[in-house]
């Protein structure tokens, strides 16, 4: 063999060197946050706000939803890093739509004495309002515009503004997914025109989403499918698309991603706001465990971490908040037997979840691609 250096050969070998030098393109894994909810009212809530920031910090999370938007709770994530999805209620919808003096009203109280030592990020204009608000509907979109042209008054770019839809209040069907619209009439008159307002502001579509409830719904699912299990016929096919389907969190997602390709927007982002397993139920839910509660918290976790997405959007879900972090006795003044959080609300764990350890794998990965590319140039440069 000989080591002659060829001018071309090395030229090349140059080349590819510079080639493989450059960043490996990754893409980014989803965003896990967790939801916690103040609420003074209720003598069990022991929990200090102003310890919840740190508490957020040592489970390694790196975004808080607060669907009350307490303003000193919003006060205390700042300088913390933790990006914070607000919420204003749906009792002010109406007023917010009416006039635009009233939303930044809400902006100068909620967001601006914290913005942006508090790192807000998105605002969504009421919660489910088709469940315990459907009269709101016709306020919700010129509400929502007020919101986003305050914050333009305001010389703020970087919050986006949306609002919160349940999957079963707005989804045709969980499976197949190829099937899946969203539900009329509030498809024509709401979802419509606020997917064209997304995809003008570059705003994400919201949804609280629980596979908990679908599995309830439908006794034909497996626990396992409900909860990430991988056994080898713990899978389902969508026949139209060809698609495999291993875990139902997959499937609504991307039910949710083929109705706004029907709809006509296909490329706008979902954050899924609520996500979650109950530990306890009442005397019916015999599922509502704390080991299913683990487990289906941890397979979540680790699916979102491991960079796979869904079948249908490679880039998955942009971020998942966990419902909740603490365990309250009531969920919005139903479920009264149901607990969520993953924590006591004296602030010990409740599970053994790891929320971190993710960051990295796809620049590792990318990594390994490299140095395994740099070894087979230089073999084959020195072979010639």
């Amino acid at each position: 063999m000989s080591l002659s250096l060829n001018p071309t050969s090395f030229s090349f070998f140059l080349f590819s060197l510079y080639f493989l030098s450059l960043p490996v393109g990754t893409s980014s894994l989803p965003v896990v946050g967790i939801t916690y909810t103040h609420d003074p009212r209720h003598d069990h809530d022991h929990t200090p706000p102003s310890h919840v920031a740190s508490t957020v910090h040592s489970l390694k999370l790196s975004a808080v939803r607060l669907p009350e938007s307490d303003p000193s709770v919003v006060r205390d994530f700042s300088y913390s890093n933790i990006s914070l999805l607000l919420n204003i209620p749906n009792s002010l919808i109406p007023a917010i739509a009416s006039n635009r003096s009233n939303a930044l009203r809400w902006l100068y109280h909620h967001v601006i004495p914290f913005y942006p030592r508090s790192k807000v990020s998105t605002i969504s204009v009421g919660n489910d309002i088709l469940d315990t608000s459907s009269d709101l509907a016709d306020f919700l979109l010129p509400a929502i515009r007020n919101v986003h042209l305050g914050l333009r008054d305001l010389g703020i770019q970087k919050i986006s503004v949306s609002t919160t839809f349940s999957f079963i209040n707005i989804m045709t069907t969980s499976f197949p997914p190829s099937a899946a619209e969203f539900q009329e009439p509030v498809s024509e008159l709401l979802i419509k025109p606020l997917l064209q307002f997304l995809d003008d502001t570059n705003s994400s579509f919201l949804i609280n989403l629980y596979p908990y409830n679908v599995y309830r719904l439908n006794s034909e699912i497996p626990i396992g499918f409900a909860l990430f299990q991988q056994h080898p016929f713990n899978y389902r096919d969508d026949l139209t698309t060809g698609v495999r389907y291993r875990n139902l969190f997959d499937m609504m997602v991307d039910s949710v991603i083929s109705a706004m390709a029907v709809a006509g927007h296909e490329s706008i982002p979902v954050i899924v706001t609520e996500t979650g397993w109950p530990s306890s139920g009442d005397a019916s839910e015999i599922d509502a465990s704390p080991a299913y509660a683990e487990m289906y918290i941890n397979g979540l976790v680790t699916h979102l971490s491991s960079g796979l997405g869904t079948p249908l959007r490679r880039e998955g879900v942009a971020e998942t908040y966990i419902y909740e972090l603490f365990d309250r006795e009531t969920r919005q003044g139903t479920d009264s037997g149901r607990h969520w959080g993953i924590m006591y609300p004296n602030m010990t764990r409740k599970y053994n979840i790891a929320f971190s350890g993710s960051v990295t794998t796809g620049s590792s990965r990318g990594w390994v691609r490299m140095v395994g590319g740099l070894f087979t140039i230089v073999a084959l440069w020195l072979l010639q």
